[in-house]
């Protein structure tokens, strides 16, 4: 900070999330000195209401499954005698603590301050920080303040009977049924976890598929999946009416064919999507406004500045094509925190972030679906791939497939052009997937990567057979 006024330094951040603290130790790294304002808790969403605790929750849910498999398929005599939910719920938040605490520690060592209170603009290059004052930044601002749960019209969540993604994970105990509202990838994570945990599950969809912005194949695998543990998924379906009960909550949902359905369950989950956070930070003061959607767009996508200049976004406050994933917004913050110290960045290239849902089959993807590719008129070869195919694939047993998606510009129909798409189904592909980010992040065609030789057995090997296939080398070609 400057000698003479300790609250004008280089960068302020607003928000500790996964964008403001990448952001923030990025920009210390590099000599700039650093204020971040954050009104809860260092982390934010992903690590204290998102991808941290609803993972740990996921890996318990794994093990319970894993129980069940050993018994039914392997002849392993093991059951399941009871639920420690307590017991569950405190390893869940001391893997949350330690990681909050080691983030902290990074900022602390990186020369962070970090400023406790909610933060509100007042001109291009002022903050005022509830209970701390007025600070001016040199170089510029950066807004990343998160997002929270959405929630449908008239329908209020009261944190037992309907409950948003952030009150799931904070319940006093798990309920018998559910009802999942959503069909993106927090609502089918929350309807495989609670399965796994032995609730009656519907999972309830307005589009003709689960997971709509994915891949169509990527959709039919993930319901026929879901489907074979029980779940009931109705996709096309739209909730019309509630009534909250004494200890639940009866619906009604429309089906495609325009049936009413009246489904009982102790909990509603609704899963229909987050929306930016920008109540309080008074954007007018600095000469910016949102969108219709709440999102603050940058005028300059290379930089991710607004069109106040020296203003940044990161995080889930960007709209499309911004993915509002955590990973993506460490990129983020790089990128603005390069800009800021005035070094070259190469803007965050969105087809090329992954995309998991860690549910039961997960899915993975990175770049564009085969409808996208044909919408764009590219001519483009397509290989699926069963990992049931493959020894590993029928040891787990859980079935899913590998789809590659390439570019047709090679003589005799072979695909010689670079990979679109990668898209998997199945168990653990979320550690599958880089290698195929790195494929399409390099624009690497088929021949390229069939040169590589994967492990034996492994489930990695539908991901090599899929692309010897489309370079005209394939074992297993179909």
């Amino acid at each position: 900070m400057s000698e003479t006024d300790p609250n004008t330094t280089d960068v302020i951040v607003i928000g500790g999330g996964t964008g403001g603290y990448s952001t923030a130790l990025r920009a210390a790294s590099l000599g700039l000195r650093v204020v971040l304002a954050e009104r809860e808790l260092i982390g934010g969403t992903c690590l204290h209401r998102g991808c941290i605790p609803s993972k740990a929750m996921l890996h318990a849910a794994e093990l319970v499954d894993g129980i069940a498999e050993a018994r039914e398929r392997w002849g392993v005599k093991a059951t399941v005698d009871s639920l420690d939910w307590p017991a569950l719920v405190a390893t869940r938040d001391s893997i949350v603590e330690r990681n909050h605490q080691g983030v902290a520690g990074h900022l602390r060592t990186a020369g962070v301050r970090v400023v406790k209170g909610t933060a509100r603009l007042t001109g291009p290059r002022t903050v005022h920080v509830e209970g701390a004052g007025e600070f001016t930044a040199r170089r510029g601002i950066v807004l990343a303040t998160g997002s929270r749960p959405k929630m449908l019209p008239g329908l209020a969540a009261d944190g037992r009977r309907v409950v948003t993604s952030d009150d799931a994970l904070f319940a006093a105990g798990l309920p018998a049924s559910v009802l999942v509202l959503g069909g993106g990838a927090i609502g089918v994570e929350y309807a495989s976890f609670h399965r796994s945990m032995g609730a009656e599950v519907t999972l309830v969809e307005s589009a003709g598929r689960l997971l709509p912005m994915e891949d169509e194949d990527v959709g039919r695998h993930l319901t026929r999946g879901l489907k074979k543990r029980g779940i009931a998924v109705r996709t096309g379906s739209a909730l019309t009416g509630t009534e909250l009960l004494p200890d639940g909550v009866r619906a009604t949902v429309r089906t495609p064919k325009g049936e009413e359905l009246v489904i009982e369950a102790e909990r509603l989950l609704v899963a229909v999507g987050r929306a930016p956070v920008t109540d309080g930070l008074d954007l007018a003061a600095a000469g910016l406004a949102a969108d219709g959607r709440g999102f603050v767009a940058p005028a300059d996508w290379s930089r991710l500045e607004t069109a106040v200049p020296g203003i940044h976004v990161v995080g889930d406050l960007l709209p499309p094509p911004s993915l509002g994933l955590a990973h993506a917004s460490f990129a983020e913050g790089l990128l603005v925190a390069e800009t800021l110290a005035g070094l070259p960045s190469r803007a965050v290239d969105y087809a090329a972030v992954p995309r998991v849902t860690y549910s039961s089959p997960q899915t993975a993807s990175v770049g564009r679906t085969e409808a996208e590719a044909r919408a764009g008129g590219l001519d483009i070869k397509v290989n699926t791939m069963p990992l049931a195919a493959t020894a590993k694939g029928m040891v787990h047993g859980q079935g899913g497939m590998v789809k590659v998606i390439a570019a047709a510009d090679g003589a005799g129909g072979e695909a010689s052009g670079t990979v679109l798409g990668v898209h998997l189904v199945g168990p653990q592909v979320s550690e599958m997937i880089a290698e195929s980010q790195l494929i399409v992040g390099w624009d690497a065609e088929p021949a390229d990567v069939a040169q590589h030789i994967h492990a034996h057995p492994t489930l990695s090997e539908a991901v090599g057979e899929a692309f010897l296939t489309l370079a005209g080398r394939g074992l297993h070609q179909h």
